[in-house]
């Protein structure tokens, strides 16, 4: 695995961001599948972890991957146990719903924040989100919400709120969340030569309200291509 902490030590600085501020919610996106949003939120996360006070959350979109939780659990050297699961939210909001709703054994219908655990890792101030897919009834379907109130209750309990959003050319998601989070970064493979997907990935954020805060070159060389360079004026 390639070590990106100082690249993301280098992103914390230029976002202006240390512990003890209100709390940000930054959404890591990239035009296509294989641009390595996964990898660079997760270790973004690690590496701010570090520095936290109140904590950071990593908090996947695509909710039916749960890869973030699979890739920690599989690394325990380098991020740390899985301790046990409790609720990601403290008032029961939820950034998606679950429909058609089902009633739990009380007769009243189950809480969308029943479907999402989250895990603290380690040692570090560090949190991980898994959607519980198990849990969900034949035709019971999820979506995400484009409703501020998970974002802002996250806000008041973390120093970060790291999201990782499914590749644009697989799901318009990103676009969905884009107003609802402080900054969006975009994640480019620096070998890509053909600048127009992220280009229009980064219009759409820009014009679904959203604020992009840069790019970051994943597997970048230590000077990436101009074109890719000027897309992040």
């Amino acid at each position: 695995m390639v070590d990106l902490s100082k690249d993301m030590a280098a992103l914390l600085e230029r976002l202006d961001w240390s512990p003890g501020r209100a709390g940000r919610v930054l959404q890591f996106v990239g035009a296509e599948p294989g641009e390595g949003v996964s990898t660079v939120a997760r270790e973004f996360a690690r590496v701010a972890a570090a520095r936290a006070r109140k904590g950071v959350w990593l908090i996947e979109l695509d909710l039916m991957r749960g890869g973030q939780h699979a890739a920690i659990e599989a690394e325990p050297r380098l991020y740390g146990a899985l301790g046990p699961a409790t609720r990601a939210s403290a008032d029961g909001s939820m950034f998606f719903d679950v429909s058609p709703r089902i009633k739990g054994p009380d007769g009243r219908p189950w809480p969308d924040a029943g479907y999402l655990d989250a895990f603290p890792v380690g040692r570090a101030r560090l949190w991980v989100t898994r959607f519980r897919r198990e849990a969900l009834r034949p035709g019971q379907t999820a979506r995400i919400l484009n409703t501020p109130a998970y974002w802002t209750m996250m806000r008041r309990h973390a120093d970060l709120i790291v999201v990782d959003a499914p590749a644009a050319k697989r799901s318009r998601v990103a676009l969905a969340t884009a107003a609802l989070v402080d900054a969006n970064v975009l994640v480019v493979a620096a070998d890509r030569r053909d600048v127009r997907a992220p280009e229009a990935l980064r219009d759409g954020l820009i014009n679904a309200g959203g604020h992009c805060a840069g790019l970051v070159f994943n597997r970048a060389a230590p000077d990436p291509p101009g074109f890719l360079k000027a897309l992040g004026a």
